[in-house]
C-alpha cells in the first residue's frame, strides 16, 4: 500500500489553500527531478497528500472556461459575501462554499498509475460508494466528470460533486468539490461547469435534513483509500 498523508484544513480561504497546495506540487515535482539524475537506489519518492477542507464563498474558474458563466458583477460578490478567483485546474466555473467537502489529492500517480481518466473515475467512484451509504445512487453522465443523480433523465439528472484537476509530470493538485451541506442558492449566480441545462444538489437536499460532514469524512476516506491501495497516515 502506498503511504498518503492525510491533512484535514477545515475551513481556509481558497487562496490559501491553492498556495499551499501549490507548495507541496512544486515540492513533489522538484523531488522527480532531482531523482532523474540519481542512481535508483538513491531516488527518494515524492510524499503523497490527500487534503480536506472547506472554504469560505467563492467563484472559481477553470483555464478552459469562460467569465461569461459568472452571472454577477463585482458589487454583487461583495454583497453575498463572495470572491472570484480564476486557478489553473481543468474545467469551468464552480462555486465553493461553507457545507460542502473539498477534497485535493496532491499525489505522484507514477507511484499508483499513470491514467489521468482512470485517477477521475476513481474519484467519481469514491464519491459513489460514499452516497450509497446514505441510500443514494450516484452516477456518471456520459460527457462530463463528477458524480450525477438520475443521469439517464435530462430533465431530472443533477450533480451533487463536481470535478476539475490539474496534472503535470503525473503530479495532481485541484480535485473535487462534494455538496453535503451546501447552501445551493450560490449556485444560481453562475453557469456551473458551463452547463447550462442541469441542477446541483446536496446530500442535505436529497435526504432532507443535515449531515454530519465528519461522518461523510470518515466515509470518503475509507473508500478513497480502498479504491487506490493508498495507507492514510
Amino acid at each position: 500500500m502506498k503511504a498518503v498523508t492525510f491533512i484535514d484544513w477545515g475551513n481556509i480561504a481558497y487562496q490559501e489553500a491553492w498556495d499551499k497546495q501549490e507548495s507541496f506540487f512544486k515540492q513533489k515535482v522538484d523531488c522527480k527531478f532531482v531523482n532523474r539524475s540519481l542512481p535508483e537506489s538513491e531516488q527518494v519518492l515524492p510524499q503523497n497528500h490527500l487534503i480536506f477542507c472547506e472554504h469560505p464563498h467563492v467563484y472559481t474558474l477553470g483555464k478552459s472556461g469562460s467569465e461569461n458563466n459568472l452571472l454577477i458583477n463585482e458589487t454583487f460578490l461583495q454583497k453575498i459575501g463572495a470572491t472570484y478567483v480564476p486557478i489553473n485546474r481543468g474545467g469551468d466555473i464552480t462555486y465553493h462554499g461553507p457545507g460542502q467537502l473539498v477534497g485535493y489529492p496532491i499525489l505522484d500517480l507514477e507511484q499508483f498509475f499513470t491514467d489521468i481518466h482512470k485517477y477521475l473515475r476513481f474519484l467519481e467512484e469514491a464519491i459513489i460508494l460514499t452516497i450509497a451509504e446514505y441510500g443514494l445512487k450516484g452516477e456518471r453522465y456520459e460527457g462530463f466528470t463528477g458524480v450525477w443523480l438520475d443521469a439517464a433523465d435530462p430533465k431530472k439528472a443533477r450533480k451533487i460533486c463536481a470535478m476539475g484537476v490539474r496534472c503535470s509530470r503525473w503530479v495532481t493538485m485541484h480535485g473535487f468539490a462534494f455538496n453535503v451541506n451546501t447552501n445551493l442558492d450560490y449556485f444560481n449566480y453562475i453557469v456551473p461547469c458551463g452547463i447550462d441545462d442541469k441542477q446541483v444538489t446536496s446530500l442535505q437536499k436529497e435526504l432532507g435534513c443535515e449531515i454530519d460532514i465528519e461522518d461523510v469524512k470518515i466515509k470518503l476516506k475509507k473508500h478513497i483509500a480502498q479504491l487506490f491501495d493508498m495507507q492514510l497516515l
